[in-house]
């Protein structure tokens, strides 16, 4: 099958519970269609960050952000909302998930929402981390992501990222201590 006639028939499955299930393939404009490929794309942005942290590929997570990027990890950190270069943002993910320390970041319920070259994915989130080596070997977190991206011409780059922790539970050691 095409490229585009997937794209289609993907539009009109995606657009249909808010056309009332009337929407068909041959019905979406050309701005419907840009505006399902610029979600998808987004929702691939947020999940292709978790598979990359977790794969501890730092080059990779580092290509989907902006050279400056606001970030508010303040529920987990208790560090105030700053702007920072990308390159910090990813060097300090990487001190801390090295070695032993191992990750793994679910999203999911994305809702995004575009205003031209802007735009925002909000989800809800859960992350573990695992590391041996004092006690129970696993802390995990639940929250809310949001990720303001902005199109450029090399695509979107996220220039916003923030989590919002609703709950945690496990050895706050693990959260705190680089892997080794």
């Amino acid at each position: 099958m095409k490229a585009l006639t997937r794209l289609a028939l993907y539009a009109a499955v995606a657009v249909a519970p808010d056309m009332g299930g009337r929407a068909a393939a041959t019905e979406l404009s050309n701005a419907e269609l840009q505006r399902l490929v610029d979600e998808r794309t987004l929702i691939r942005i947020v999940d292709q960050i978790d598979r990359a942290v977790d794969a501890q590929d730092w080059k990779r997570a580092r290509g989907y952000f902006a050279d400056r990027v606001r970030v508010d990890f303040s529920s987990l950190s208790g560090q105030p909302e700053t702007t920072i270069p990308a390159d910090d943002l990813i060097a300090g993910w990487a001190g801390n998930l090295k070695g032993g320390k191992t990750s793994l970041h679910l999203r999911t319920n994305h809702d995004v929402a575009i205003d031209g070259d802007r735009a925002m994915v909000k989800s809800n989130g859960y992350a573990w981390n695992r590391m041996e080596g004092n006690g129970e070997p696993l802390w995990e977190v639940w929250g809310t992501y949001t990720a303001e991206m902005v199109r450029g011409n090399g695509g979107w780059e996220v220039d916003v990222f923030a989590f919002h922790k609703t709950h945690e539970r496990g050895n706050e050691w693990v959260k705190i201590t680089p892997g080794y």
